[in-house]
């Protein structure tokens, strides 16, 4: 089956990814596309725009290059603009060999064409003795947002993206999941993956904070011990608050109890 690969050149992951599709050149259509929209259509923020998860990221790609043994060598700044390089894989018609040459100048050696030095290697080493005027080309920017549209509407959410039909997957560590997918003809081989992709969300509760008094009681999520305290203290002859614990990500319980009607014993429950 064919596989629509989307790819920024900015993502180091994509670098590992193009590697390992290497072997599968055959049946991969490359879309080069711009990640910034992409997180921009979808209301994410980027891994590098969160101090503490780009530390990660970063880390977490060389660990897994090492594990992959894929050699790479972060350039000297990142994020930066792919652009330029976004543009130049469409003017060599997204051919898989003249990107997996973009891919590896910027994270197998560690360079980037911000210098004119640097780009002309680049683009000599393409066959592309008139990048500057083809990048510049109203044709390649047209094209390269068409690209970048053309995913957004297909639901792709980052890079990089293998899609086979239907199906979306997500990152270089969800490279086999894709090819052991494509290779069953484009079908799960469990009835769990049907399941589980159309689980429903669980309801949603209010706060605490704005029951009415005479709503019915019920176990309601709060954020804060202060809305329990709030409420104990309005109405304080109605009901009572049985503080349970954080029992998930130092969320409380309130169980919000009627009174105990008139001539009921002490811990009696109705039927």
């Amino acid at each position: 089956m064919i596989a629509d690969w989307y790819f920024d050149f900015v993502s180091p992951f994509s670098y590992l990814q193009c590697e390992r599709l290497q072997a599968h050149a055959a049946t991969m259509r490359p879309h080069p596309v711009v990640f910034a929209a992409i997180l921009d259509a979808n209301g994410q923020k980027g891994p590098a725009e969160i101090a503490a998860k780009r530390v990660f990221s970063y880390r977490f790609v060389v660990w897994r290059a090492k594990s992959l043994g894929i050699p790479l060598k972060f350039p000297h700044a990142h994020p930066f603009n792919p652009i330029a390089l976004l543009r130049l894989a469409i003017a060599c018609d997204c051919r898989l060999d003249a990107i997996t040459e973009i891919f590896r100048f910027v994270w197998r050696d560690g360079r980037l064409p911000d210098l004119p030095i640097e780009w002309a290697e680049l683009v000599d080493c393409l066959g592309v003795p008139d990048a500057a005027a083809r990048i510049a080309d109203a044709g390649v920017k047209a094209a390269l947002r068409r690209e970048t549209d053309d995913a957004i509407a297909r639901g792709v959410f980052g890079v990089p993206t293998l899609a086979i039909g239907s199906e979306l997957f997500w990152g270089v560590d969800a490279t086999d999941m894709a090819l052991q997918y494509a290779r069953a003809g484009g079908r799960y081989d469990d009835a769990e993956y049907a399941r589980v992709g159309d689980l429903p969300a669980a309801p949603k509760q209010r706060p605490v904070s704005e029951l009415r008094a005479d709503e019915e009681p019920g176990l309601h999520d709060v954020r804060e011990h202060e809305d329990a305290r709030r409420l104990l203290a309005q109405h304080p002859s109605r009901r009572r608050a049985v503080i349970q614990g954080a029992e998930r990500r130092h969320r409380v319980v309130v169980d919000l109890v009627r009174p105990r009607p008139a001539g009921r014993p002490r811990g009696a429950h109705a039927a």
